[in-house]
């Protein structure tokens, strides 16, 4: 007889949550896009149930508004929102940045030195953003605070979307690089204060993008003049 399958199994729902969610996130979903359910069902290969239980739960976030009688719209950047998730997460990443100067080992070094060497090799946002996600979560993981990271999550979707389209040019990925490699040499070095300095001055460069993007993309923050309104999947922003 054959051992029961113990693997666990995501739902249709989370499932539909994490690629819609990431859809938006990388603003392969724009700002204002009018989100079809029958369209994502089709896409994902899933029912319309999920999916309307995946928009509600982004909903929860801000990232989409459901408009009754109208449909559901991927919400515009709002600098207020992005400001609050990056105070909440500089909060949380710099405090933990003593304990991670306690508990690192030659091993968790080798491993974010590697980690960095591939960011270092990237040449697109869509290879970099997940590796500076892992450098950012795997320093709270050292730290012995890796379920802060599903704090921070939650209240960052505003934020992830500006940071995602701030790669798209405002700062360079070589630069952020960079910044990582500062911190962690600092605290490897023993320097907590230019680990914390550094890792703090990082963290805000968002709100700097934020500006840039405001002026460069006022679409992004607010809605056209008049009655037009996005349909479908527009070009990725």
């Amino acid at each position: 007889m054959a051992a029961p399958d113990t693997t666990p199994r995501i739902s249709a729902r989370m499932m539909a949550y994490a690629q819609i969610r990431e859809r938006i996130i990388s603003g392969e979903d724009a700002p204002g896009t009018l989100l079809s359910e029958n369209e994502l069902a089709h896409h994902l290969g899933t029912s319309r149930q999920p999916i309307r239980e995946a928009l509600m739960l982004i909903a929860q976030e801000g990232l989409v508004e459901i408009r009754p009688q109208s449909g559901t719209y991927v919400t515009y950047l709002d600098p207020d929102i992005v400001a609050q998730a990056q105070f909440i997460r500089e909060a949380i990443e710099v405090a933990s940045l003593a304990d991670c100067a306690r508990n690192i080992t030659p091993e968790n070094a080798a491993a974010l030195y590697e980690l960095l060497d591939r960011q270092d090799a990237c040449t697109t946002r869509e290879e970099f953003y997940p590796l500076d996600e892992d450098f950012h979560r795997t320093l709270l993981a050292i730290a012995g605070h890796e379920t802060a990271w599903a704090t921070v999550s939650n209240a960052k979707g505003h934020l992830d979307r500006a940071r995602y389209l701030g790669l798209s040019g405002y700062r360079g990925i070589t630069e952020y690089a960079a910044d990582h490699r500062h911190v962690l040499d600092a605290i490897l070095a023993g320097d907590l204060s230019a680990a914390e300095d550094g890792l703090r001055s990082h963290l805000r460069f968002i709100l700097d993008d934020v500006a840039s993007m405001r002026a460069a993309r006022p679409d992004l923050f607010s809605a056209p003049a008049g009655p037009e309104r996005r349909t479908g999947r527009p070009a990725r922003v």
